[in-house]
């Protein structure tokens, strides 16, 4: 017999359709749930439940045919938004934890279906250690009587913090030790602390609409991302880890004119859909838990919760709007908070400090920062209030940042002993770029190489991105940039390196049309990069190597892959050959497996594809089901191209539908035909999404690589006639970046030939 599940929560305005509710969050209610089901099921809701008696049976016999009803608890004053309830025959496992608060213990569970249970231990472990360090740290008790984590299979959302029954997808909360990556591992852990710090953000206190969505999930990504899971998992280094992980996210989104504020005007309901599912961006999670990690370190953190726990103690089981949680803040520190944070979030971009010398002075000008390098008079308006966070050296060679310097005008002088290293933004905890003339930032990548370098690795992260994405918008040469990456070549510092490939992404994917000698000769640099850190690091992972070693070793045999390595592609290939012809995959370390797949697919034929296919239909980890699916995409082929266009209609979930867009978006021989199929079954996908989010997402993968004006047109054209309502936001944003694409394009093309033919120089 076929078993089914069946899993309701909502994301904003159709609470409705499942029962008479008041949809908006500020009509706060108390609800007991009912359910009817079979009786061999499980039923979850938001509370526990408090009865659960047969209901009779229908006219079949067997027990399979009868029927219970189930009764919650009735919750706390809630947004309707929050209610669930589910009902499967879901198996769970079971843990509590102690109150620092009270003393009182809470029983803790985690639901899945019986054949994936076993891999949910590692997702309740993070919970149960959670929850108590939120208490501490709000000084406000967890409230329900239970918290439970639902996982599911087919999940439109990455997860959902419906209170007491946080739900999600498999790759969000399930993880085999024995058969998970590291990157599965630090997923499940930040999405369970993500979710859980909305317990209290988002749950106990809610913002009053829509348009103050970020008070939510900002919060959730510093607490839940950053500075809880730093408690219980410090060698990941997540206060570093934020600068790649949101940080840049935020600033290369928020530097379009596309972008807008994080306190999204929404005046009505009927433009929700835009407001949860456009901005349900990197501006409401990424930008606004950049803007509050900067208040945070400006203030002091201590002190940045202290008034967090004043907010929240405030509006307990209430509303709130911005002004509340300023005024927390304010409370706690005694300084204008409200006016500091205004520009930040009512006001679209960010700026760009350009900083010139002039005797031992520095002139430095704030104005906003657009990827195409060319804001109007009327964009430029906004002067933020910007804590400069200099870093500089004392006569004994050491660091020492000065936190007191803000610049609330548009421009300043300050004096500065610029014969010894300095930086601006030290930490690089601000939400704005620096642009340093030419000689400067030479001079910034020579400091930052030296072994001892007073530049930590968080500044060399900040220094390697701002110089790229200025030289992008034609602030600065690329080649400068490219000089800064190269200096770094011995750098140890998996983050730093993180922050390197990124950047050079750009670059790969902006000469995707380039003659092959060109793109050979990039390709070269890369390997010059990448293969000595293979070398050193080799394929072996071991037990009791640190996490940084570890994603060290798996970026640079992924990107020494993608650079075309010769020799990194032979022991790929050779160990999948293995796995292949015996079933034995140990040769394939879990870390691996996604550039051994893609790598196996790229370079073999149909048998490689199909026995890739194969692992996807039947995968050991949800993890290896989406390493298995992006291996599909690394093909050469277009028929194989069109074979897994074929997959997508028929076999693939809607909720992995982007791996495939993604994948064949960047893979440079399948781009123009995934375009062509995204336009030749366009009524068909717009009907298979109708209500869900990823749409968007689909778009800027299929779109956003293009690097010419010709391209940005065509997409114009085919969008010209149709209506864009539901995934507007996506469809400009893709558009600015191609045309940010082709303006650094026409600008750069020769300055990095010439810096890639000097590379080649070099080497004779």
């Amino acid at each position: 017999m076929h078993k089914v599940a069946s899993i309701f929560i909502v994301l904003h305005t159709v609470q409705y359709r499942a029962f008479p509710s008041w949809d908006e969050p500020l009509l706060k209610a108390q609800y007991t749930i009912t359910l009817i089901s079979r009786s061999d099921t499980v039923s979850l809701s938001n509370m526990p439940a408090s009865s659960e008696v047969p209901h009779g049976s229908n006219n079949s016999p067997g027990a399979q045919n009868e029927w219970k009803v189930t009764v919650f608890e009735k919750t706390p004053p809630m947004s309707s938004y929050l209610v669930a309830f589910a009902n499967g025959q879901f198996e769970y496992l079971e843990s509590s934890y102690k109150s620092p608060l009270s003393g009182r213990i809470r029983p803790l569970r985690i639901y899945a279906t019986p054949d994936s249970i076993h891999q949910a231990q590692f997702a309740l472990e993070v919970k149960e250690k959670t929850l108590p360090l939120y208490e501490e740290v709000f000084d406000v008790e967890f409230p329900l009587p239970k918290l439970d984590t639902l996982v599911a299979a087919d999940f439109d959302a990455g997860a959902m913090e419906n209170w007491g029954l946080i739900t999600g997808r498999t790759t969000a909360f399930l993880f085999d030790p024995k058969k998970s990556s590291l990157a599965a591992k630090k997923r499940v852990a930040v999405v369970q602390a993500h979710e859980v710090a909305h317990m209290w953000f988002g749950d106990i206190t809610t913002m009053s609409w829509w348009d103050a969505l970020w008070l939510n999930e900002g919060f959730a990504t510093l607490m839940g991302e950053v500075i809880i899971l730093n408690k219980i998992f410090p060698e990941w280094r997540p206060h570093s880890a934020f600068i790649n992980d949101h940080l840049e996210r935020a600033l290369q989104l928020d530097a379009q004119r596309s972008s807008h504020p994080i306190q999204v005007d929404c005046p009505d309901a009927a433009m929700i859909n835009q407001v949860r599912y456009f901005p349900f961006d990197a501006l409401s999670y990424s930008k606004a838990a950049s803007m509050l990690r900067m208040l945070s370190q400006y203030v002091g953190e201590e002190k940045f919760l202290k008034g967090v726990s004043i907010y929240l103690k405030n509006h307990l089981y209430a509303n709130s709007e911005p002004v509340d949680l300023w005024n927390g803040i304010a409370e706690a520190t005694g300084l204008d908070i409200a006016r500091m944070m205004d520009k930040w979030v009512y006001k679209i971009g960010y700026p760009v400090l350009t900083v010139k010398e002039e005797g031992g002075k520095l002139h430095i000008r704030q104005d906003r920062f657009l990827a195409t390098g060319d804001p109007t008079e009327e964009e430029n308006q906004t002067v933020w209030y910007i804590p400069l966070t200099i870093l500089s050296t004392d006569s004994s060679g050491k660091s020492v940042i000065d936190r007191s310097i803000v610049l609330d005008t548009r421009q300043t002088t300050i004096s500065l002993d610029t014969t010894k290293p300095f930086k601006l933004n030290a930490g690089t905890i601000g939400v704005f770029r620096v642009a340093y003339e030419p000689e400067r930032l030479k001079l910034l990548g020579q400091w930052a190489a030296q072994k001892n370098s007073v530049f930590t690795l968080e500044d060399r992260m900040g220094l390697v991105s701002d110089a790229m994405v200025l030289a992008k918008a034609g602030v600065g040469a690329t080649s400068g940039a490219l000089d800064l990456i190269a200096s770094l070549k011995d750098e140890t510092e998996h983050l730093v390196w993180e922050s390197i490939t990124t950047q050079l992404t750009m670059i790969r994917k902006l000469l995707w049309e380039h003659p092959e000698p060109v793109r050979d000769a990039f390709n070269a640099f890369l390997q010059t990069l990448y293969g000595p850190l293979v070398t050193k690091f080799g394929y072996t992972y071991l037990p009791d190597e640190s996490a940084d070693v570890r994603q060290l070793r798996t970026l640079a045999i992924t990107k020494a892959a993608a650079a075309e390595d010769p020799s990194v592609i032979e022991e790929l290939k050779s160990r999948f050959a293995h796995f292949q012809e015996t079933g034995d995959d140990s040769k394939i370390p879990t870390d691996l497996q996604q550039v051994t797949y893609a790598t196996a697919v790229k370079y073999g034929g149909r048998k490689e594809y199909d026995t890739v296919k194969q692992l996807w239909r039947k995968p050991p980890t949800p993890s290896t089901k989406i390493s298995a699916l992006q291996g599909l995409t690394s093909s050469l082929d277009l028929n194989i191209m069109q074979d897994t266009l074929k997959l997508v209609l028929e076999e693939v979930p809607l909720q992995d539908w982007m791996y495939i867009f993604m994948g064949l978006g960047a893979n440079r021989t399948t781009r123009r035909g995934v375009t062509v199929f995204f336009k030749e079954n366009y009524a068909e996908i717009l009907k298979r999404f109708e209500g869900n989010f990823s749409l968007s997402y689909i778009i800027k993968f299929v779109f956003e690589s293009y690097t010419t004006e010709e391209d940005a047109q065509d997409t114009e054209r085919f969008f010209k006639d149709k209506d864009i309502s539901k995934y507007e936001l996506a469809y400009h944003q893709a558009l600015d970046s191609i045309r940010a694409n082709a303006a650094w394009l026409k600008r750069s093309e020769s300055d990095i030939e010439s810096w890639l033919a000097k590379q080649e120089r070099s080497k004779l």
